[in-house]
């Protein structure tokens, strides 16, 4: 193995600028490996074994990043809690991930406090960043211990929670190699060298910088900025989301890389002409975005904008996946790509029957080496599998020549009249108005057709929601749309519910249509 990893870099030039906070203190590496290694001795003393869990519950930045950090040197998985749920909620993962120890930042004290209730954690085994009533402060864990590399260190894990849409989360669990860490390390940086990313520190190389767009407890997140880092990139982390302020963190920082959602390229595109051109972004090489599928036009305009630097993948927390460089994309407008060089595709029919090319069907994948189970729930592993292959759920088609388009989920197809419509594709056509922010479409209960089509719209800023608009967005899918995919009826709301790596929440929308069905009958 070569030169690449976070322990082996910070050894080497301790004074890198490995990570900025959002409110721009910048930390070396060297000060970074000794937090991570103060850490892993302080919970050796407290107990703590390989194949033992922690989990945070803590804003993007550094204390994450320390976490995270600690638990891929000592063999332990380290679980990044989602601060939009409740107490009870994040209690039930603390619970089922086994947490020995949960750290708390003050931010989210209520919710950290009602957690480890929840969950019944020993009270010394919390620690809370800044003041959490009942909470040992962090510093009390690691003050006396060394910064000195620990002995016997081991490759750990992240274990994330998928968002249950269907009942609890569960979590994603792969089995510890037992490899040297940074050994562990270098092979991370395999899932950037895919699209063709360079490390960030060769002598006379400008040093490449990555921008953390979302929450640091997404998978995706978590992934590509911590192989950004094993690479050697400085990680610029942002505490919420602006689209001015994201072009002036680019310009600032020089960011090379990013991950971003098709929401974000919508929110940049939105911005005045005179605002875009005031930054320089020209630095930008690899904006790598996924999570839902992005609208031809508005790809095709963020690459007039930036150039050729817009990547695209599909993949899911369980693995992966596609990849498409801009000039696959460009050959083939709307495709998420071709298989990853160590995953395998299958689209099957409901009998689970492979389906001919351009026929849609379930998408199963295959990622070698990445075997994973959902934590103490082998019967969901189990439904979700087809021999090796697993599935999310989601519906598309592979072209003759491997290259894979997106319909939906499955769980989002409506049938009306026993045509299958997919609302991914009617979102695309609406959300190109000007005059709409966001938008969700969803079938809800019809007695003659089965389901109708529902519309729900964010109006953009200026623009009055009710029968005027509503009417001038149906006109706008004339000759763009068959009338049978046109929504029956559109309402009006004034943010959609999202989560912050941008996948809509659409069951929240959807269900009470549901329920007052279901209490009908």
């Amino acid at each position: 193995m070569g030169s690449l990893g976070f322990w082996r870099l910070a050894q080497a030039d301790p004074d890198w600028i490995a990570a900025v906070d959002p409110d721009g203190t910048e930390y070396a590496a060297g000060d970074l490996l000794g937090r991570a290694n103060r850490l892993v001795h302080g919970l050796r003393e407290l107990g703590l074994e390989k194949g033992d869990g922690i989990c945070g519950l803590v804003p993007n930045g550094v204390e994450g990043l320390v976490l995270y950090l600690a638990a891929l040197q000592a063999g332990w998985y380290y679980t990044p809690l989602n601060w939009h749920l409740t107490g009870p909620e994040l209690g039930y993962i603390v619970a089922d991930s086994e947490a020995k120890a949960l750290f708390v930042h003050e931010r989210y004290g209520t919710e950290g406090v009602r957690a480890a209730e929840e969950a019944g954690l020993d009270p010394r085994r919390r620690f809370a960043f800044g003041d959490v009533e009942g909470f040992r402060p962090f510093a009390e864990l690691v003050g006396a211990q060394p910064d000195t590399l620990p002995d016997d260190r081991s490759a750990g894990a992240t274990m994330h929670y998928t968002s249950g849409t269907t009942g609890r989360p569960k979590g994603v669990r792969r089995r510890l190699a037992g490899i040297d860490p940074d050994d562990a390390a270098e092979l991370m940086t395999f899932l950037l060298s895919m699209f063709g990313m360079q490390p960030g520190r060769p002598a006379g190389r400008e040093p490449q910088a990555h921008l953390i767009t979302s929450p640091n407890y997404h998978t995706a997140v978590t992934q590509f900025g911590g192989s950004a880092l094993q690479m050697g990139h400085t990680l610029v982390y942002v505490d919420r989301w602006d689209a001015q302020d994201t072009l002036r963190l680019i310009q600032d920082h020089r960011i090379t890389n990013t991950h971003m959602v098709p929401t974000h390229f919508k929110r940049l595109l939105n911005l005045p002409d005179e605002v875009k051109a005031r930054y320089d972004v020209s630095s930008m090489q690899w904006a790598i975005h996924a999570a839902a599928p992005c609208p031809v036009p508005i790809k095709q305009r963020m690459l007039d904008w930036w150039g050729d630097c817009i990547w695209e993948y599909y993949a899911a927390t369980e693995g992966g996946g596609t990849i498409a460089s801009p000039q696959d994309w460009r050959a083939h407008p709307g495709t998420v790509g071709n298989a990853w060089p160590i995953s395998e595709l299958l689209i099957v029919d409901d009998a689970g029957e492979p389906v001919p090319a351009g026929t849609h069907g379930t998408i199963y994948m295959k990622m070698a080496g990445t075997e994973f189970e959902y934590k103490g729930d082998r019967e969901k592993t189990e439904e979700n599998r087809l021999k090796e292959f697993f599935t999310v759920g989601d519906i598309g088609h592979l072209t003759e020549d491997g290259f894979l388009f997106l319909s939906d989920r499955k769980s989002d197809l409506i049938i009306s009249g026993g045509a299958n419509i997919y609302p991914a594709e009617i979102e695309n056509e609406i959300t190109l108005h000007p005059k709409v922010a966001d938008v969700a479409v969803f079938g809800i209960p019809d007695e003659e057709w089965g389901e109708q089509i529902k519309a729900v719209v964010e109006p953009a800023e200026g623009s009055a929601p009710g029968p005027e608009l509503a009417a001038e967005i149906l006109a706008a899918l004339e000759g763009r749309l068959g009338r049978m995919k046109w929504p029956k009826t559109i309402d009006f709301i004034e943010t959609m519910p999202r989560e912050p790596n941008g996948k809509l929440l659409k069951r929240k929308l959807r269900d009470p249509y549901w329920k007052d069905r279901e209490s009908a009958i």
